[in-house]
């Protein structure tokens, strides 16, 4: 008896799945939609440095390796075999969007940078952060700061000018503190 009803309450259930597979347009569109609801929380995945066309374009022959690690931070690549050229690589990967990657190569003759390679697929910071927008909105924001905002928020941080203190009182010796021996004396 157990057994009949159990089967008998399948076919109910059945019967609405394969009507609401028969309604929808296709059962592929439906596989892709339930596979892409079912996939698991990918983290995004940042690696090296984003070194921007704006920096790239400070670079001039002649310059130290100081100064280009200034303009570029600190390259990702440095290799002892090949001590005249610096990598900068950088990596960004998200879920539902292709792996962007980016290689730059400095190059020296000594002490100073000789050429660069790579420079002009580095993409500027205004079309960098747009593809980080993820609402899609297309707005990207300002990057840059006017003089007057700059000189109001260092304003804004200028430490406050120290209140005076009272003149302290030389405080009395602190007394002797007697602690017990760490070990027990032997017998």
């Amino acid at each position: 008896m157990l057994v009949k009803t159990l089967r008998q309450s399948r076919i109910p259930f059945a019967t609405v799945a394969l009507a609401l597979l028969a309604g929808c347009g296709s059962y592929d569109n439906i596989g892709r939609r339930v596979s892409t609801a079912l996939t698991p929380y990918r983290a995004e995945v940042v690696q090296g440095n984003f070194v921007s066309r704006e920096q790239v374009q400070s670079l001039q022959p002649g310059m130290s390796r100081e100064q280009v690690r200034q303009a570029l931070g600190t390259p990702l690549v440095s290799s002892l075999f090949h001590a005249d050229r610096w990598d900068y690589v950088f990596t960004l990967r998200r879920q539902g969007v292709e792996p962007q990657q980016r290689h730059l190569a400095v190059f020296f003759k000594g002490d100073a940078m000789e050429r660069v390679e790579g420079g002009e697929t580095m993409p500027s910071e205004a079309e960098f952060v747009s593809t980080l927008d993820k609402r899609k909105s297309g707005k990207v924001p300002r990057l840059e700061a006017t003089e007057e905002e700059l000189r109001a928020a260092s304003a804004r941080q200028a430490p406050a000018a120290p209140a005076p203190q009272p003149a302290a009182t030389p405080a009395a010796p602190a007394a002797a503190t007697n602690y017990p021996p760490l070990e027990a004396p032997a017998r």
